[in-house]
């Protein structure tokens, strides 16, 4: 725990003098602690030290570990990793936000699990490469994946944007046209003002773009387990 602590305390710290440097509010950021692989018994230890937001990449994780920890009071689960439609059902029930919307299909079936449920909080995934095999929406197809989200999933509240930086780019060039793509969906949704960007690598360029949630993993938690 010592460890872990120390580690949380070193990372918010430095989240905080990014937010001075950038002019901005420490309350304008929230840090998302990724566990991906990590035991539910870590998760309940950063409950302890205040953390209150945690991302995970795997629809089965993330089901799990909600499942092994009912009486955390006040955490918000994130599933931060690519959607599938097969699986909207499973994390519609697990998650109370979901980072990677990047296609119509993806919002339907979202909206489907659970259409007259509480709202759920979604961002637009944007796709910030060349390459369209890769996860997002391509920034052209913002507004219309922003419109047919607002207009035909009811049950889901759009809040924002969120992107990985490509490697081989600078973050912070990525990372203005997040905020760029971020302009234009506000267009569509004026009350969705989340930027979900920035890594344990690249937190501080997001915070100088604007980033609103920050996805960070190994810097908190230490190494990921062996899978086997």
């Amino acid at each position: 725990m010592p460890d872990l602590a120390e580690r949380l305390a070193d990372v918010d710290a430095r989240i905080a003098a990014a937010m001075r440097a950038s002019g901005r509010a420490p309350d304008e950021v929230t840090r998302i602690v990724v566990t991906k692989f990590h035991p539910p018994e870590l998760i309940s230890q950063l409950h302890d030290l205040g953390v209150r937001d945690v991302g995970e990449n795997r629809q089965q994780e993330l089901s799990a570990k909600r499942a092994a920890l009912p009486a955390l009071d006040g955490m918000r689960w994130h599933f931060i990793g690519q959607a599938q439609t097969n699986k909207a059902r499973a994390v519609r029930a697990a998650a109370d936000a979901v980072h990677s919307v990047d296609r119509s299909r993806i919002a339907d079936a979202l909206h489907s699990a659970d259409p007259e449920g509480e709202p759920l909080d979604v961002l637009v995934q944007v796709n910030l490469t060349d390459d369209p095999g890769r996860g997002g929406v391509a920034p052209a197809g913002v507004e219309s994946l922003t419109a047919h989200i607002v207009e035909h999933c009811p049950s889901l509240r759009v809040r924002g944007v969120m992107a990985v930086a490509p490697l081989g780019e600078e973050p912070a060039s990525a990372f203005a046209r997040l905020a760029q793509a971020s302009d234009v969906l506000r267009s569509v949704a004026p009350d969705a003002t989340w930027i979900s960007a920035g890594m344990t690598g690249d937190f501080v360029e997001a915070i100088s773009a604007g980033a609103t949630h920050l996805r960070i993993g190994s810097a908190i938690t230490g190494p990921r387990p062996d899978r086997g």
